[in-house]
């Protein structure tokens, strides 16, 4: 099977998303000192906006939970063709405005988003993720991104299928569960 995992621009919001696994319920991000590891792995520099007291902990790790959520409430848009549902557009409205970007030119003339001066801690990943969306849009590989459509996984992961019609994590565990329980329900309807 082909690798499931992003391009460089959405391998950060496939890692966020990522840091729960639904089915046993075991959060990265609350492990001890998960979310200090988290940040420091994905470049989120210490200092200025770095989250250090018990209390900037709490609050970081609520914002980054729930970056976290409205983010695979995208994904699973992208899973099932539809639109982003309201609220997770609204709060990635208001998280990414709390993070804003700016235009880096470099001297070959090229250019990119990047974090704005002074930003740190969550503030900066979440400018991370805005920075990388904002490169997958341009390259057409954002609706790619996608989460499992079984509704005890939902985890994210890359579709590199031609169609970009993929549904499961992996056709060997949740979409053979899926086509199981499909096929268990037409058999109990037709006896």
């Amino acid at each position: 099977m082909a690798s499931r995992t992003a391009p460089d621009s959405l391998r950060l919001v496939q890692d966020l998303v990522n840091t729960l696994d639904i089915e046993t319920g075991e959060d990265a991000l609350t492990d001890d000192g998960g979310l200090g590891a988290f940040l420091r792995d994905h470049g989120v520099p210490a200092g200025r906006g770095g989250v250090t007291a018990p209390g900037e902990q709490r609050e970081a790790l609520g914002e980054l939970r729930e970056l976290r959520e409205a983010l695979r409430e995208v994904c699973l848009a992208h899973t099932a063709g539809a639109a982003v549902p309201e609220p997770a557009a609204r709060t990635l409205e208001r998280l990414f405005a709390a993070a804003p970007l700016v235009l880096d030119v470099r001297p070959d003339g090229g250019a990119a988003l990047r974090p704005a001066v002074g930003l740190g801690g969550v503030a900066y990943l979440t400018a991370l993720v805005a920075a990388g969306i904002a490169a997958a849009v341009a390259d057409r590989t954002w609706s790619r991104l996608k989460a499992c459509e079984a509704h005890d996984c939902r985890w994210v992961f890359y579709d590199k299928s031609p169609a970009g019609r993929s549904r499961w994590c992996t056709m060997a565990v949740c979409g053979s569960r899926a086509k199981m329980r499909t096929y268990r329900a037409r058999r109990a309807e037709s006896e």
